[in-house]
């Protein structure tokens, strides 16, 4: 098996940009921290040539102009698997982003693999078997233990190899097409520019839409309590406190610190810490006349209601998918989701240049089931 570097250097990161150079392929993976920490950034990425691999620290060096000549080259083919969070944290954190994506996730499922994550793709296609001991590990700790760094590594070392056999697959099943259209929408879709969406956060707690007014506007409260936690903390917000116990702790009106760590599934230390701070929040709430009160926000203020499909029409757009996905050995997810045969019921379109203009259908959908799809919109 060929040789890993850890690379923590500038001076490394240059040798890395030497020997990327006049690669036709790159194998691409990412680690983030947002399990363990209050933010996702991006903590390692892990780059595989056929001969070597590299496991960068983007926490001790810059790494953009380490990576953009290569992976933005047009003629360069970036191998990733599951891309489209890691093309994110690439775009997002080191101002890089990819114009030859091949992701194996979409060969896997369009040579008709049912299990497309790496682990299962590397035992069924090439006899490796890949540890999970480090798959919730905290990236963003330093030191890195050598078991970490070989650990990471094998998300790109096997990945040349893998999409080698994945290709021919989908070569002999006359799908390249089609995989080709589905890495390009998934370059689209990272580079697109996104709107900064303010999300109540009380919408994230589960049952909090049954609450009364001043119960939601005192949650409210104690998740900002502990998303400033969080962030001076820099841990995952669950990590400080789950949701429930903040709502358990809001419903049971603690008078004081003891009764608030006696709460079942309330950190007790936390309570005996920080719990101050959330009584003193909570007891505001308490106080405030009814017309402060903040109520759970109504559908109409979030979003419009969606206009609905008819259920016969889409229940017979489904039934033709579905046979589509048998008849080319698919999952009926990778032949046509069901929000786009949801579209497509709204839209009614009455031929297949009609039908590849609607949002979310792609033009080998139309080759691969558009007959289908029109008659049954006929019904």
């Amino acid at each position: 098996m060929h040789p890993i570097a850890f690379v923590d250097s500038p001076a490394g990161a240059g040798a890395v940009q030497r020997a990327l150079a006049g690669a036709a392929a790159v194998a691409v993976d990412c680690e983030a921290a947002g399990f363990h920490r209050y933010s996702d950034r991006l903590c390692l990425v892990q780059v595989s040539t056929p001969a070597e691999t590299f496991v960068l620290d983007p926490l001790a060096t810059p790494l953009a102009d380490c990576l953009k000549p290569c992976l933005e080259a047009p003629d360069v083919s970036v191998l990733m698997h599951g891309a489209v969070f890691d093309l994110m944290l690439l775009r997002r954190d080191l101002g890089v982003e990819t114009l030859g994506l091949v992701d194996t996730q979409v060969l896997a499922s369009f040579a008709g693999e049912s299990a497309v994550g790496l682990q299962a793709l590397l035992e069924r296609r090439l006899d490796v078997r890949v540890t999970k001991k480090f798959q919730r590990a905290d990236w963003a700790a330093r030191p890195l233990t050598r078991e970490m760094i070989d650990y990471a590594a094998g998300d790109t070392r096997h990945l040349h190899r893998l999409a080698g056999v994945l290709r021919e697959s989908v070569r002999e099943q006359g799908r390249e097409r089609w995989a080709e259209e589905e890495c390009r929408r998934i370059e689209q879709a990272a580079t697109a520019p996104t709107e900064e969406e303010t999300v109540d956060p009380v919408t994230r707690v589960k049952g909090a839409g049954k609450l009364d007014d001043r119960i939601v506007t005192a949650l409210r409260e104690a998740l900002r309590w502990r998303d400033g936690i969080a962030r001076a903390r820099d841990r995952a917000p669950f990590r400080v406190a789950t949701d429930q116990a903040l709502l358990a702790a809001v419903l049971a009106q603690p008078s004081d610190v003891d009764a608030l760590g006696g709460i079942r599934g309330f950190p007790s230390r936390l309570a005996r810490e920080r719990g101050r701070g959330l009584l003193q929040a909570l007891q505001k709430v308490q106080r405030m006349p009814s017309e402060m009160l903040a109520p759970y926000p109504s559908a109409h203020g979030r979003r419009k209601r969606e206009r609905r499909p008819d259920e016969a029409v889409l229940e017979r757009l489904k039934a033709a998918r579905n046979s589509a996905a048998v008849e080319l050995g698919l999952e009926r997810g990778r032949v046509i989701a069901n929000h786009a045969l949801r579209s497509v019921a709204l839209a009614q379109p009455k031929n297949l240049a009609e039908l590849a203009s609607v949002t979310g259908v792609r033009r080998w959908q139309v080759e691969a089931l558009g007959d289908a799809l029109l008659e049954a919109l006929a019904g």
